[in-house]
């Protein structure tokens, strides 16, 4: 693996234990054991401090990145091709086969006291651009503040692959202007042929594990049952979800209460009435 580093490179990070390989369950494994093409393997890099700017301060993160095996070995095998042909302006090409998820941890996870947790998918849109039509900005960042303020610290993870509640930036768009002509969010999706929701939180499950050491409590920033049930699908059984309402405005009421009508744990009081643009009619993906 790691074909387009140094191999020295390689072989010093997974001496210094800042390269690993763990399995759906969070239990790092052998780097060169054989995997079944059905099994979730992942490799995770770090930690690497990554300090980040807050309205109230810095605060340094912890940063893990990670990403399957089975993406990694892809990416791999072009690189090879690519190294082989000389074509090293195609290397971008690789970041079409890698979703890189990341893990931002702020505390020991291991021995905290049922620490703070906010699976946040991607929203180029809300988290990039600052967009009002969602509240996914706001969310990433208020979850960042709570987690500093805590005495349990926590982490954030990152779900990279996740942009439109998995259907994709392109799809997401193409979505926005179905909701402006009337559609809310799921019947938008629905119009394109495409499910309500297609996130896999496989990975977040067996990375919170590695970090925590075990099935051990946590809190889940979220107001999304699908979240919660994932998560203990997949050995995370001891959580306590805690309500996660922030952002909320003119552009994107309407969208939160058709997430609301599909069974989000949010309540009319967390949504103001008032008026909605004529435009915002529509939102991303997420809480």
């Amino acid at each position: 693996m790691f074909s387009y580093l140094d191999p020295s490179v390689r072989r010093k990070l997974i001496e210094s234990g800042r390269l690993i390989r763990i399995n759906a369950g969070g239990q790092p494994i052998d780097e060169h054991s054989a995997v079944d093409g059905d099994d979730l393997t992942l490799h995770l890099l770090g930690p690497i401090p990554l300090p980040v700017e807050l309205a109230q301060g810095e605060i340094i993160f912890s940063w893990y990145p990670f990403v399957r095996y089975t993406e990694l070995a892809k990416a791999d095998e072009i690189a090879q091709r690519l190294v082989r042909r000389g074509d090293e302006r195609l290397f971008s090409d690789l970041a079409t086969y890698m979703s890189v998820n990341s893990a931002l941890v702020f505390g020991d996870l291991a021995t905290a006291d049922s620490p703070l947790i906010r699976v946040h998918s991607c929203c180029m849109s809300g988290d990039v651009f600052g967009s009002r039509r969602c509240e996914c900005g706001p969310q990433l960042v208020a979850a960042m503040e709570r987690i500093r303020r805590d005495p349990s610290g926590g982490a954030i993870i990152y779900m990279a692959g996740h942009e439109g509640r998995g259907i994709g930036l392109w799809a997401k768009a193409v979505t926005y202007l179905l909701q402006d002509s009337g559609q809310n969010t799921y019947e938008a999706n629905r119009s394109l042929g495409l499910p309500d929701d297609c996130r896999d939180f496989s990975d977040a499950a067996a990375v919170l594990l590695y970090l925590l050491g075990s099935d051990r409590p946590i809190r889940l920033l979220s107001n999304n049952p699908k979240k919660r049930d994932d998560l203990a699908a997949r050995g995370l059984t001891q959580i306590e979800v805690l309500k996660h309402v922030v952002g909320i405005n003119e552009w994107n009421r309407r969208y939160l209460r058709a997430k609301r009508d599909w069974g989000h744990l949010l309540e009319a009081e967390d949504i103001p009435e008032g008026g909605d643009s004529a435009d915002g009619t529509a939102a991303d993906e997420k809480t």
